[in-house]
């Protein structure tokens, strides 16, 4: 008993040794634990010091493109810090998002934020790769990954993958997975200037989400492990062993079946970047909106806020009026010659080509081609283009080039080739049609071209609602970004007249008075000399009737005119018609204040539109990147309007607002003698449209400034040119022979096709024929005959109210306009 009572105590006290070690072994392990657990907390502590709020997630959305839409519909221009298109995750396709949790995120909606079997795995990876050069494995989570996108910075450190996974873990208590995925495919890098999966579906393949192939859709998810590495472009082979890789997770996942990814990997994987086609081309208008748009709503709106906007430009008249402007700047500046060779090089230099390479094309040359020549013969320049390629200059496509003189002036015509290039010239050339059909062959016909010199602008918009319909700034945006439209401030000159006899004919006077149309001097001031204005014509033409002094834009009639009405009127109806705020002074009513193109046009579009003032509008409608309308150009109420659409009765009324800037009945008067104009007067260059025009020309004087500005019943369109250092245009270059040809060619291809509508006649105004030089009803010998524009009670024929005659045969102004009276045999008061 004893030995048994012996070895059950020597159990006892090894087994107490056992005990007792592991005793302390887990007093040990607790205490270990413990101080990890506290190392942990600590570190927690310090690393997450000075982390985001991850809540602030839950209001986040990433910066997205802002996009300007023509009026059509169709792409404008695109502003952006970061080329993304914010999509809602549920308006993503179903294969998509699960293709990138296939490939990036298996476990995504499972894990607490940090996903350990991914990790482990990217451990294993890395070690696997020690020693290959190759960058580590984060093993990140799609949680992670919006952590260090939003909030860190992507250096490999410890440091960082620590404070990124305590970020995640708060990411995931703040916001929804949905969230998380939503802000995951939108921000994320997708290579070529693309951020988020929208953006990266149309950088790539020029498509809509919904719209991608499973190829596609798999090629997009693989993307963010390493965009460069896998562009198709550079790496095409690497970018199929990752699309592939893909789709073998989407197999997996049971997102696709096996015949369906056969296919996909047997589909090529081919990029087709977006077609410029579908972009309408209107840089001068776009910028415009550009600068509005910032101007309202901030440069961060503009380039972060994926604001969607709607323009009111209309490509096709857009297209339109960029062709005729340039048409017309070419064409004056082809009769004022030949400016030079763009550069010259050595003829007989064997690296002709190379050499022809390294000479940097000038702003503005597209679409031509600058080409050396090579040699000269008697009937053809032959050239060479930088791609080796040959053709000819015929003469008869160079004999404009008549020496460039000073003054806009022109020496004599070239009589052969020689006399206008030599060997070794740099020049630039179109293509022409013709010749060897072989692009680039010897036998291929260009013709000698040259860039003006002269600047331009046009500007088209609807009269009704004040909607610019089409803005070409300039020859060439790339040459200059400056705006002749609506930047330059340039003298009207006679196309400011309109509006002095529009005051007249607002304070009584009728088209069909007369004015003497003779010298005149007027003083200035003390030690100042005499103004002494002249006609266009240095002639004199006696009493004349308003109407033909507009049509034929006289001079000195207009200052008679407006010294009779006074200059504080002429100041007062430029500022209400918002041409600008001039001076009062008789020079005013030849045009010598400044004001802009488009201004000028809005102007005569009040005109037409029956005395409406017009705010000229750029933008149709802006919406925010959640589609809520944030502005609207016709901001009136319409509770009628939401069921009009479906019914077959007509649109409901809406009531115009909007001031007006003179009463109808003058404005039709005014529209009525413009059309005048163009049927007998210096626009008549117009009239073989044969359709209902009216406008008016104007140059400045010294020819600086050449300009028409026009409309149709439903169009008005305004055209400048000139230098922008002002300098003359060249003798006799007036908007009738610089400006009107450009008019002409808008007019002619928008209203093409179209019937031709008369203008709208206000229900007061009174048509009654009238000899049109005396002003007075027709006679038995009247040689012209014309139908005029009266309000009640001021025609001809009116008890009391002869044509009047208003004018001092002996000159002298002043005097206030005399009532209409008796008709002096003298025909002068």
């Amino acid at each position: 008993m004893a030995g048994f009572g012996n070895r059950a105590a020597a159990r006892r006290r090894r087994h107490g040794g056992v005990a007792g070690v592991l005793a302390g072994a887990v007093s040990a392990g607790c205490l270990a634990l413990a101080v990890a657990l506290a190392a942990a907390a600590l570190g927690a502590r310090h690393y997450s010091a000075g982390l985001p709020r991850a809540e602030t997630l839950a209001a986040y959305f990433p910066p997205t493109i802002t996009r300007l839409h023509a009026g059509d519909g169709r792409l404008l221009a695109e502003y952006a810090s970061e080329r993304r298109v914010f999509v809602p995750l549920e308006a993503m396709p179903e294969l998509l998002i699960g293709a990138f949790i296939a490939a990036e995120d298996q476990r995504f909606y499972e894990h607490a934020g940090i996903d350990p079997i991914g990790i482990a795995r990217a451990a294993l990876q890395n070690l696997r790769n020690l020693g290959s050069g190759r960058r580590p494995v984060g093993g990140s989570s799609i949680t992670q990954q919006v952590a260090k996108n939003f909030f860190l910075s992507s250096d490999l450190s410890l440091t960082r993958k620590f404070r990124e996974a305590l970020l995640a873990l708060r990411i995931e208590r703040a916001i929804s997975k949905d969230r998380i995925l939503e802000l995951y495919l939108n921000e994320i890098f997708m290579g070529r200037r693309a951020y988020g999966v929208a953006a990266a579906a149309l950088n790539y393949f020029d498509k809509s989400l919904d719209a991608l192939t499973i190829s596609e859709t798999a090629f997009i998810a693989g993307l963010p492990k390493a965009p460069s590495d896998y562009n198709p472009l550079r790496s095409p082979e690497a970018a199929r062993a990752r699309r592939d890789f893909v789709i073998g997770r989407m197999v997996a996942e049971g997102q696709i079946g096996a015949v369906e990814a056969e296919a996909a990997r047997a589909e090529p994987l081919e990029v087709r970047p977006r077609d410029p086609a579908g972009r309408v081309s209107a840089p001068y208008f776009a910028e415009e909106v550009r600068r509005l748009i910032a101007a309202r709503y901030g440069e961060a709106a503009l380039y972060r806020g994926g604001l969607a906007v709607r323009t009111t430009v209309d490509p096709e008249l857009q297209a339109i009026a960029d062709r005729a402007l340039r048409d017309g700047l070419t064409a004056y500046d082809r009769r004022h010659g030949w400016r030079g060779p763009v550069a010259t090089l050595a003829a007989d230099d064997e690296e002709w080509a190379p050499a022809l390479a390294r000479v940097p094309p000038p702003p503005g040359l597209a679409p031509w081609r600058l080409a050396l020549v090579r040699g000269v013969t008697r009937g053809a320049a032959h050239i060479g283009f930088a791609d080796g390629s040959e053709g000819a200059i015929a003469f008869e496509d160079m004999k404009w080039a008549r020496p460039w003189r000073p003054e806009q002036r022109v020496g004599p015509a070239p009589e052969r080739p020689g006399s206008v290039l030599s060997p070794g010239d740099v020049v630039a050339v179109e293509a022409l049609p013709g010749g060897d059909e072989e692009e680039g062959a010897a036998g291929a016909r260009f013709a000698l071209r040259q860039i003006p010199d002269v600047q331009g602008a046009a500007v088209a918009l609807d009269p009704h609602t004040g909607r610019v319909l089409a803005m070409a700034g300039g020859w060439s945006f790339d040459e200059s970004q400056f705006n002749r439209a609506t930047q330059a401030l340039r003298q009207p000159g006679s196309a400011f007249k309109p509006f002095v006899y529009l005051a007249a004919l607002e304070g009584g006077w009728t088209p069909a008075d007369r004015i003497v149309d003779g010298p005149l001097a007027i003083e200035q001031g003390p030690g100042l000399p005499l103004w002494q204005p002249e006609n266009y014509s240095e002639e004199y033409y006696g009493p004349t009737t308003l109407r033909r002094g507009l049509e034929k834009s006289r001079n000195l009639m207009t200052v008679r005119l407006a010294n009779k009405i006074g200059p504080p009127a002429i100041s007062e109806i430029g500022r209400r018609f918002g041409i600008g705020d001039f001076p009062e002074l008789l020079s005013m009513a030849l045009g010598a204040g400044e004001t802009t193109l488009l201004r000028l046009t809005a102007a005569y579009g009040a005109l037409v539109n029956g005395g409406r003032l017009l705010e000229p509008a750029f933008v149709e409608r802006i919406q925010d990147r959640y589609g809520r309308t944030v502005y609207r150009r016709d901001a009136r109420a319409c509770a009628a309007c939401a069921g009009a659409a479906a019914a077959p009765a007509p649109p409901p009324p809406l009531r115009d607002r909007r001031p007006r800037a003179t009463d109808p009945a003058s404005a039709f008067q005014m529209v009525w003698m413009l059309r005048g104009v163009v049927e007998r007067g210096t626009g008549v260059r117009a009239r073989r449209l044969g359709r209902p025009l009216a406008g008016k020309t104007g140059t400045s004087n010294d020819s600086l400034d050449a300009w028409f500005i026009g409309f149709s019943p439903d169009l008005a369109v305004g055209v400048f040119v000139g230098f922008d250092r002002p300098r003359s245009l060249g003798p006799r270059q007036t908007g009738s022979n610089v400006a009107l040809p450009v008019f002409v060619s808008i007019m002619e291809q928008a209203l093409g096709g179209s019937p031709a509508t008369p203008f709208r006649m206000p229900a007061n105004v009174l048509m009654a024929r009238i000899d049109a030089e005396t002003g007075g009803p027709p006679a038995a010998g009247s040689e012209t005959v014309i139908v005029e524009a009266f309000k009640p009670g001021t025609g001809p024929a009116a008890p009391g109210r002869p044509a009047a005659e208003v004018a001092d045969a002996a000159g002298a102004e002043g005097a206030p306009r005399p009532e209409p009276a008796a008709f002096d045999a003298g025909g002068l008061y």
